[in-house]
């Protein structure tokens, strides 16, 4: 990514000059595609044939140049939108990126913990208007295709980008995506307010080596988990298309994945307009090196569903050569090229950049930015997103009659902080400012960020660091403690602190392997404030550089530590010549707070993360805790003044270890905006309620997390779906300020056909003196079936408010089909019969009313191997990876490993099968052993794999089997690097 700066006003003028003429110098002639009263079909026909080849190809890209002869606007894809309008690409100036200045909502993650889709949709249309207001102001910058929301499933919290995402859960995700989606929509039926577009397809849930890595999915965990998440949205009409993520399903890179233009359209009928991630399709040769040349893997991307290239920023002279060496080469006809096109004016047509007038949309002005209401809106989605995991000390709410001396304690105490996809908030309200606005001019409210200040001694030299200047590098070179440079630490999460220099103000810097101390914040695609303090035995302490560097590795984060020169010059190196430090502390952070809280009636203590420190886009977190030098602030703040609220601000699961079961009031918010501080005074004084609840797991530790890479929770047992441990916060918990009783849970029947509905509904009063929030979730559990069932599954919400002693009957409904699970005995959808559990509660580990379910569905039958079957449609397996059967489509069985196996259970033998044949692919020869009931049972048969010619090459080999009759289970045992495509018994 490039440094962001402004687009010149000259640049502006002379292009709007341009682009305002061309629509004029067709007025006259009054095409068809002109008149709005047209079909859409028929607009887009008309427009589609009037243009030249090379016209349409310039239509592929990104950033597409206006075509004066006709009266087609410059367009250019991609607004930032995920919380609000954050960024956008200037065309004509560099490429480089322009912040949004308006309405920062909460993070996305804090959007989902609402709970509530019709207050997301309210946000969805107030970040659509404030597009529009951007795009009114400077159409060139500002386009109205935007690239939100994100709706990668959050199945590891360690994810980098877990703020961006909503749920664990995929009907939640679907919920808040639909409301999202259709706010930025708008409420026309044909007209679009934005184009939104949905990230990432398919299975992006780690930025370790993103571009290089697997998402291995099983058939039933591709279908009924990553998908869900994105057919909501694109099945009600609330999305206009995908973006193809930089990672690789089942082997096969997603910039080609075929669903981009096959099942992901099969899921409405309306036309979808589908991107590529930026720079991804040149990803397909280098890293990936998946296609030869470039001309082969941009005809693929186009071919597999991809209608614009994300590539080059505004210069579409490669991709344009491309496109025309693949279509005089064959590998693309026009009528590809066509299809795309017309796809893309699709959705500018409802855009409305052909209509005369641009469409109702036109006229919304940049005055709805940052507006009175934006503002209101703002406030209180921050207010509702915010969840109460801990009050069992009754601190919150603080009465603020009685409650007039607060100390106000933390390193977020008063700042806010926004995020790589979050745009500049016009003005910010700290908390310390909320709370001040809140008790008035009579209370006293003191704040204090209470960092650790210390100085480092290099041991071998017995010289301190010390920073003379902004572009000096920084040395160890100070004989004394008085000489040496004074730094104030904030050690966020994971382990990872900053370190800023108290004499020029500014942070430690990698810049690449000589350190300055120049940074205001930190920041940046490459973010090089990061620094790890790693103690050692001796209580000496080594210091890591945890920031970015890009080498052979592929955007990895090498163990870098800092070293000492006979100089005294700071530099990188291995650990192995790392410098040892000693850690003088100059100035505890936590004596600062405990001094400070001690005089007070309550002390709020706000910690948490910065959005660009130890985990966000392109790096991953290691670890799920806050910082030990927060945790000890806590520690010692709760330790001197009992009334002690704990306010945790980040996006995405923490833990605290050392002071878990200390704190007795614990409340968490993501960062949230420029009404973070009123919302939180809000809430903590009672305002309002608090009703937000989690989206994901909570677990105790990243201890027993399984590989961020492995992506099959059905046999890692992780999501609440499928988790049996006792996690430190369940999925949909939290508190609220009274309390809530339910009682007479009832279905509309007790048996329920495939085709049918479910309606339950339950009695919710509240029970104590507040008025408050409820969250009612309704959870099913499959008692008995063929695979392994989810501990419980979420299928329906609905968030209510309640004064004290008000009572509620909630309705909650849900299809019988969604309880279908993916047959992978006959690749489609089935609806078992069995009993379900029906249970209703406040979160998936408070269940408050449960009842029975009988499902008239169908029993599986037996497994028919007799007939041709996917080796990927196993039941279980070891060691084996999925692969891509062709560069084009399908999955396959590969294996690296002696005896890794896979397994297809109850298989109907019949009299007995006396052979077997496969399809197969490998390099080198190799076997695979069919086996009885269990990876060493009985050898029934092997089948001798010869070297094919390569992985795509595939041959049908065949052996003989003993006979074996009846229900058993077979195993396909391996030896050698092979694939397997297919297989089937014979008799």
């Amino acid at each position: 990514m490039s440094p962001r700066r402004p687009l010149s006003l000259a640049a502006v003028l002379g292009l709007l000059t341009t682009l305002l003429a061309a629509p004029a110098a067709v007025a006259a002639a009054d095409p068809p595609f002109r008149d709005p009263a047209l079909p859409l079909e028929t607009r887009v026909g008309d427009l589609l044939g009037r243009l030249t080849l090379d016209e349409k190809i310039s239509l592929l890209h990104q950033s597409q140049e206006a075509i004066p002869r006709l009266g087609v606007p410059y367009h250019k894809n991609g607004t930032e939108a995920l919380h609000g309008v954050a960024w956008s690409n200037d065309h004509k100036n560099g490429w480089t990126q322009t912040l949004a200045r308006g309405t920062v909502f909460p993070q996305a993650v804090g959007l989902a913990s609402t709970w509530d889709p019709e207050l997301v949709r309210k946000v969805g249309s107030a970040v659509g208007d404030e597009v529009r207001g951007h795009n009114s102001a400077d159409p060139v910058v500002w386009g109205t295709q935007v690239w939100a929301p994100v709706v990668n499933l959050l199945r590891d919290p360690r994810w980098g980008r877990n703020e961006e995402g909503y749920s664990e859960d995929p009907l939640l995700t679907g919920a808040i995506s639909t409301a999202y989606g259709k706010g930025l929509q708008g409420d026309d039926p044909f007209y679009l307010k934005t184009a939104p577009v949905l990230k990432h397809y398919l299975a992006n849930n780690n930025e370790y080596r993103r571009s290089l890595t697997s998402s291995n999915l099983p058939p039933r965990v591709k279908h009924e988990y990553d998908e869900m998440a994105f057919k909501p949205a694109i099945a009600s009409g609330a999305a206009t298309g995908v973006m193809g993520s930089y990672n690789l399903v089942n082997g096969r890179p997603n910039t080609v994945n075929p669903d981009l233009g096959g099942l992901v359209r099969s899921w409405t009928g309306k036309t979808l307009y589908n991107v590529s991630d930026a720079w991804a399709p040149h990803a397909l040769t280098d890293p990936e090196h998946y296609f030869d040349n470039e001309t082969e893997a941009f005809a693929a991307t186009l071919k597999a569903g991809i209608d614009s290239f994300t590539v080059d920023d505004d210069k579409p002279a490669t991709m344009t050569a491309l496109i025309k060496d693949a279509l005089a080469k064959g590998l693309l006809a026009e009528s590809d090229i066509d299809r795309s096109i017309r796809n893309a004016l699709s959705i500018r047509f409802r855009l409305g950049h052909f209509d005369p007038d641009g469409g109702p949309y036109a006229r919304i002005g940049k005055d709805v930015i940052d507006s009175p209401a934006h503002r209101r809106l703002n406030r209180e989605t921050a207010g509702r997103a915010m969840v109460l995991l801990k009050n069992s000390a009754g601190t919150l709410p603080l009465d603020p009659k009685r409650t007039r001396k607060v100390a106000v304690i933390g390193p977020l105490h008063d700042t806010l902080l926004s995020d790589w996809y979050g745009g500049t908030m016009p003005y910010k309200v700290t908390p310390l400012d909320g709370i001040r606005t809140r008790l008035g001019s009579g209370a006293d409210v003191t704040g204090a960020a209470a960092l650790d200040r210390v100085a480092f001694k290099d041991v071998a030299s017995g010289r301190y660091i010390t920073v003379t200047g902004t572009a000096d590098p920084v040395r160890a070179t100070a004989a004394t403690q008085a000489g040496a440079s004074k730094f104030d630490v904030t050690d966020w999460t994971d382990g990872v602190s900053t370190l800023r220099d108290t004499g020029t103000g500014k942070l430690l810097t990698g810049n690449w392997g000589t350190f300055l101390a120049n940074s205001d914040t930190p920041g940046g695609w490459f973010v090089q404030q990061q620094f790890r303090q790693e103690r050692q035995p001796d209580g000496t302490y080594l210091i890591q550089y945890a920031g970015y560097e890009v080498n052979e590795s592929w955007w990895s984060i090498p163990e870098h530590y800092v070293t000492v020169a006979a100089d005294g010059t700071l530099g990188m190196g291995a650990k192995a010549d790392a410098a040892r430090f000693a850690k003088e502390v100059l100035t505890s952070g936590a004596r600062t707070a405990a001094d400070q809280a001690r005089a007070a009636d309550a002390a709020v203590v706000v910690v948490g993360s910065d959005p660009f420190v130890a985990g966000r886009e392109n790096h991953d977190r290691t670890g799920l805790a806050l910082g030990e030098s927060q945790q000890d602030l806590i520690a010692a703040v709760t330790k001197a003044n009992p009334n002690t609220v704990v306010v945790l601000e980040d996006g995405y699961p923490t833990t605290m270890p050392k002071v878990q079961d200390k704190v007795g009031t614990l409340l968490w918010t993501t960062h949230a905006g420029a009404e973070t501080g009123n919302a939180l005074a809000d809430v903590i004084f009672g305002d309002t309620g608090p009703g937000g609840r989690l989206t994901q797991t909570w677990y105790r530790s990243e201890d027993g997390l399984p590989d961020i890479l492995d992506y099959d929770i059905t046999k890692t047992g992780h999501t609440y779906l499928y988790y049996k441990g006792s996690p430190l916060y369940p999925f949909g918990h939290g508190l609220s300020y009274t309390t809530f009783a339910y009682r007479g849970l009832t279905l509309s029947s007790r048996t329920v056909d495939p085709g049918g509905t479910v309606t339950a509904t339950v009695q919710v009063t509240n029970t104590g003196r507040r008025a408050g929030d409820e969250v009612v979730q309704l959870y099913t559990h499959q008692r008995t079936s063929r695979v392994t069932q989810p501990v419980r599954q979420l299928r329906a919400f609905q968030r209510v408010h309640l004064d004290p002693g008000g009572t509620k009957t909630v309705t909650l409904t849900f299809k019988a089909a969604d309880l279908a699970l993916w047959d992978v005995t006959r690749g489609r959808w089935t609806v078992e019969k069995s009993a379900h559990d029906l249970m209703v509660g406040s979160s998936s580990g408070a269940v408050r009313q449960r009842t029975t379910l009988d499902v008239r569905g169908e029993k599986i039958p037996p497994r028919d191997l007799f007939r041709p079957t996917r080796a990927a449609d196993f039941d279980d397996y070891a060691g084996v990876e999925l692969v891509d059967e062709t560069k084009a489509s399908g999955d396959a069985v590969g294996r690296t490993g002696a005896g890794d196996w896979i397994a297809f259970k109850d298989v109907a033998l019949r009299a007995g099968a006396t052979g077997v044949s496969a399809g197969v692919a490998a390099t080198a020869a190799g076997r695979i052993e069919v086996r009885l009931g269990s990876p060493t049972g009985r050898v029934l048969g092997t089948l001798q794999v010869p070297a094919t010619g390569g992985v795509y090459s595939y041959r049908t080999v065949t052996a003989s089997l003993a006979r074996a009759g009846g229900i058993h289970d077979l195993y396909l045992v391996f030896t050698g690097d092979l694939r397997v495509k297919d297989l089937t018994l014979t008799e």
